[in-house]
């Protein structure tokens, strides 16, 4: 009967330390779920890459008839920018399989990240590729929003250059203010340095989901922060140029306020389908390059004479 009393007398003492163990774990699985939100600085490639390759996988979008996600949200009144003078016909593959403009001069190149790891240059060269934009690094789209140079920046650059290709740069913006922006331009000009770039170079803004810390940035912010970058790089003497895809575009920018730059497109098709004019054309995010393991973002570029491009 004594053994008894004693076992029943320890029971709440033992239920209580199981519940206090368990309230300690799930604290330490709170934390390490929300300690990403606030600090996440991991690099976002991933992540974009299965957007990318599900938009890839989507059917060809028909101009006449836009998608719900397509359709223009912007609220103020804009003047559309210039028509795209391209007709579906007006692309063909050549014998290495790149997309190149029958119309115009056009020349075949790619955007590479740490995501590629080490490419052989040499071969993309002789495969017929004639420029690459290396991207310098990133901000995390956790509420940090940290910045990290792209471990492979220095040696693409120097890479591609040696090869005998034109060079251009982008860094992966998450800014959400004109401030940041200019961090983030403070950043990357430190990888970058005095390489000289002969192709644009680019704040390679993109949405990543409704939780990341740019999810409420607008159009009006936007515009203003690609405007304020584009006039950046002029004054430092580099060439701009304004990138998205076409949900962006219709939702998050007034592109005819921007119509001084470049437009570099993301359109994961190989049928030139979207209203307005755009200088490089990203066509598809799965493509492959001697020299490169794995997927990779290959674009055709159509410079327009008639912009003014710094040499």
């Amino acid at each position: 009967m004594e053994q008894e009393k004693q076992k029943k007398s320890l029971r709440p003492e033992a239920v209580m330390a199981v519940i206090a163990l368990v309230c300690l774990v799930g604290l330490i699985v709170v934390v390490a779920l929300c300690v990403p939100h606030f600090t996440q600085a991991s690099d976002p490639e991933s992540l974009l890459q299965h957007i990318r390759e599900e938009e890839q996988n989507r059917e060809e979008v028909d101009p006449l008839e836009p998608t719900e996600e397509f359709a223009e949200e912007t609220t103020e009144p804009t003047i559309p920018p210039e028509a795209n003078p391209y007709s579906k016909w007006d692309f063909q593959y050549d014998r290495s399989n790149y997309l190149y403009c029958t119309r115009q001069d056009s020349f075949p190149g790619i955007d590479v990240s740490s995501f590629q790891g080490e490419i052989d240059w040499k071969q993309v060269k002789q495969s017929g590729i004639r420029f690459a934009m290396v991207r310098l690094g990133y901000r995390g789209y956790g509420m940090a929003g940290n910045m990290v140079e792209d471990e492979y920046a220095r040696r693409n650059l120097e890479g591609a250059r040696k090869a005998g290709l034109e060079v251009g740069a982008y860094f992966f913006s998450q800014a959400t203010s004109i401030d940041e922006v200019d961090d983030e331009i403070f950043f990357f000009m430190k990888t970058l340095g005095d390489f000289p770039l002969t192709m644009p170079i680019v704040l390679d803004w993109e949405y990543i989901s409704d939780t990341a810390r740019t999810a409420y940035v607008d159009a009006r912010t936007l515009t203003d922060m690609q405007k304020h970058f584009c006039k950046t790089m002029v004054d430092f003497g580099y060439q701009p140029m304004v990138y998205f895809n076409w949900s962006l575009s219709s939702k998050r920018l007034y592109l005819n306020e921007l119509e001084d730059y470049p437009f570099w497109l993301a359109l994961y098709q190989d049928e030139m389908v979207y209203p307005f004019r755009v200088e490089m054309w990203q066509y598809t995010c799965t493509g492959r390059v001697p020299g490169i393991q794995g997927d990779v973002d290959i674009n055709v570029f159509m410079p327009d004479s008639r912009k003014t491009w710094i040499s």
